[in-house]
């Protein structure tokens, strides 16, 4: 269905509206200590190396963050057992080293190398809104580093509405997401984009000029419906669409003018889909799925030349093995980016008229007592030279990199020190490798990123 620019305006003001109402009036959900407060359980009970989700954390978040150890109380658990608003916090920085110093600094206010910085600050507002119907999870962020490129904005949001049914028999869970950000940020796995590894990285390291629209791409410049149903706690269906916000939206949440103006953005609607299927048993639990998202664009939101199609189509499979002490889990995924370019190479943005590109991504962990953490993953970007849509030296897209990892999560298993009980810390030792850097072998390992990072939510 085709809106008017009006529709469309009115429609992501009504989605931020309700993102900003719930932030007044709900609380915490996601990856946050506030969890644990308002289940009354660890952080290990939803998640392994956190933000990656437990079957039983995948069950919360399609049950709309509705589980409460305090839903007899007067508040119907809009509050936790202390009678407290369920608020969380999140703060991420570190060291960054890359094999060659960056030139005019890594960023405005930084070095060329060799520099602290704070990644970045969230706070965070969700659970219940409406006790077993509607719930949430919402951050907001400063975005570092800090100095003159920082600003504080409206990160993940993703307001649920769910319910409980049956249907053969068996159980099955129908519900409402309104979210933002980018595509997935709703999913309930670590395969897509949103929540994949790695979950952190530095933001003064170098970035490969190429990725799939559903990636970064869209990142906090749209608003997005679906509605979506597991069954039998096996088969997961979604449908929806996402819209872009107007740029007077964005800059009301917090983004930068030049990013905004630098952007792709979403004509009409952009529909949205996943399928996966899961399966349970004794301490194992895999997951295929596939997911995907056809835009229409206006590059660099130029709108009066007509609009590209950008389609991608991902496949996804995931393997864990949840044992005490052992945890082991392999993630993949594969996105296939379908590019009809005409209006681009028009304007001079593009090449050519169509091309397509490949995005391609395996990692595997082993967690030991849910406290120390090991991950190697590689990731890898190819496809058909286009030089003026990459802006590579050569025209080509790829890049190839290996990631290493490995993790301290002190608090994960018993909880934090008495004075922050529910509090979690992550300290990380990050090594980023390249073999191929936007589709160039030679100097490679200049990008190569060393980040030490420090990862508290309390």
């Amino acid at each position: 269905m085709r809106l008017s620019s009006g529709r469309r305006f009115l429609l992501a003001v009504s989605i931020i509206f309700s993102c900003l109402l719930t932030m007044l009036c709900a609380r915490p959900a996601g990856a946050v200590p506030s969890f644990a407060r308002q289940t009354g359980m660890n952080c290990e009970a939803c998640h392994t190396n956190f933000p990656q989700l437990t079957p039983f954390g995948r069950q919360f978040k399609a049950h709309g963050y509705l589980l409460t150890n305090n839903g007899d109380s007067w508040n119907k658990g809009l509050l936790d057992a202390k009678n407290l608003p369920h608020l969380a916090f999140m703060v991420d920085g570190g060291f960054t080293n890359t094999g060659k110093g960056q030139d005019g600094g890594a960023a405005p206010g930084f070095g060329d190398n060799n520099n602290w910085a704070l990644n970045q600050l969230s706070f965070f507002y969700g659970g219940i809104v409406v006790p077993d119907f509607v719930g949430a999870f919402i951050q907001g962020t400063y975005n570092g580093p800090n100095g003159s490129a920082a600003y504080w904005s409206l990160d993940n949001a993703d307001v649920r509405l769910a319910r409980d049914l049956t249907l053969g028999g068996n159980e099955l869970v129908v519900g409402f997401s309104a979210n933002n950000n980018l595509p997935t940020v709703q999913d309930l796995w670590n395969t897509t984009p949103a929540w994949s590894f790695p979950y952190m990285t530095s933001v003064l390291g170098p970035s490969p000029a190429a990725s799939a629209l559903i990636q970064e791409n869209l990142a906090q410049q749209v608003a997005g419906t679906s509605v979506y149903a597991l069954y039998d706690q096996k088969i997961y269906a979604e449908m929806g669409a996402y819209y872009a916000l107007p740029y007077s939206s964005q800059r009301a949440i917090g983004l930068q003018k030049d990013d905004i103006l630098a952007q792709q953005e979403i004509k009409s609607a952009a529909p949205y889909w996943r399928l996966a299927y899961q399966q349970d048993w004794g301490d194992q639990n895999i997951e295929v799925g596939t997911f995907g998202i056809a835009a229409p664009v206006y590059p660099q939101r130029i709108s009066d030349s007509g609009h590209d199609w950008i389609t991608d189509v991902g496949f996804d499979s995931q393997y864990q093995l949840l044992l005490d002490p052992h945890t082991f889990v392999v993630q993949t995924s594969l996105i296939n980016e379908f590019q009809n370019l005409n209006t681009s190479q028009a304007l001079g943005l593009s090449s050519k008229s169509s091309n397509q590109l490949y995005s391609f991504a395996l990692s595997g962990m082993y967690m030991f007592d849910k406290t120390y953490a090991g991950t190697i993953g590689f990731q890898n970007w190819f496809g058909p030279k286009n030089a003026a849509y990459y802006g590579t030296d050569n025209g080509a897209p790829d890049t190839n990199a290996w990631i290493f990892e490995v993790d301290w999560l002190p608090f994960n298993k018993d909880g934090g020190p008495w004075f922050m009980p529910s509090s979690n810390l992550k300290l990380s030792l990050q090594y980023i490798a390249y073999s191929q850097f936007d589709g160039s072998s030679r100097n490679a390992a200049d990008n190569n990123t060393l980040f030490i990072n420090g990862w508290l939510a309390f």
